[in-house]
């Protein structure tokens, strides 16, 4: 943290607000977090020193948003924490595979994931806004814990940013729940694909934990303010925070890929 300026740190702990915020609503919190540690960090900081130090920070605020959601959403718990069991076993092998990716790889990538969102959202105007059709059967369990638990846990650990955002449209179309009640699920999933991802950053020295602390701080508080702002408003509002977050991180990334 000493080789960082003042307005870097400042301009660090908002972006954690905002992303703690943004993730509790509809995830992806992640596309703003990351970008903001890979351009604030000092030249020559290994890439997954960023992804580690983001994992140690998103995990605070998404466990904020979790407890916050399950105390008055409809979530199923146990089906969560078995899906994220599976998410925290795919996380940790994505994140062992992370530690030699360079920062050059992972910007393309990024802007891929956010363009590939962008697309499926426009393409379902309805979707997720129908009410949560009851508990789901043991084949979408299962198909949920292969694909959002493994898959997008592996995700996770390998790149990260837009797992949330990932989680949530997965919930709602294998599990056919709304976009609050699947946010409120994939909370409990990111815990569980950010502790997986965190220590294997961890074992690796890949986290700058002085940094990662103070801006937790801050990603605790958006998270809890988002899941509080989600439950108030509904299905209809996590949509539209939905499409503006994909076209912000989608404009902003163009403009750093082709412009700046």
């Amino acid at each position: 943290m000493t080789d960082l300026a003042p307005t870097t740190l400042a301009l660090l702990c908002a972006a954690a607000l905002a992303a703690g915020w943004i993730d509790a609503v509809v995830g992806g919190g992640g596309l703003l977090l990351l970008p903001a540690l890979l351009l604030g960090l000092p030249a020559g900081t290994p890439a997954a020193h960023a992804l580690g130090t983001n994992k140690a920070v998103a995990i605070v605020g998404t466990l904020g948003a979790a407890v916050t959601y399950t105390r008055k959403a409809p979530v199923d718990v146990r089906t969560a924490v078995r899906i994220g069991l599976a998410a925290l076993a795919g996380s940790s092998g994505g994140a062992f595979l992370a530690a030699g990716m360079s920062t050059e790889v992972l910007k393309p990538v990024i802007m891929v994931v956010l363009l590939a969102v962008a697309a499926f959202v426009i393409l379902r105007p309805a979707f997720g806004t129908a009410p949560a059709t009851g508990p789901a059967g043991p084949r979408r369990v299962l198909a949920a814990i292969g694909l959002a638990g493994l898959g997008i846990g592996f995700y996770d650990g390998l790149i990260g940013p837009g797992t949330g955002t990932f989680l949530v449209l997965a919930l709602t179309a294998v599990l056919h729940l709304d976009l609050v009640t699947a946010s409120a699920t994939a909370k409990i999933v990111n815990c569980c694909t950010n502790a997986g991802a965190l220590a294997m950053f961890a074992w690796q020295g890949a986290v700058l934990w002085q940094l990662a602390a103070l801006m937790a701080v801050f990603n605790l508080a958006g998270g809890t303010l988002g899941a509080r702002t989600a439950l108030k408003h509904g299905s209809g509002f996590v949509r539209i925070v939905l499409l503006v977050v994909v076209f912000a991180m989608v404009a902003n990334m163009a403009y750093e890929q082709w412009v700046a």
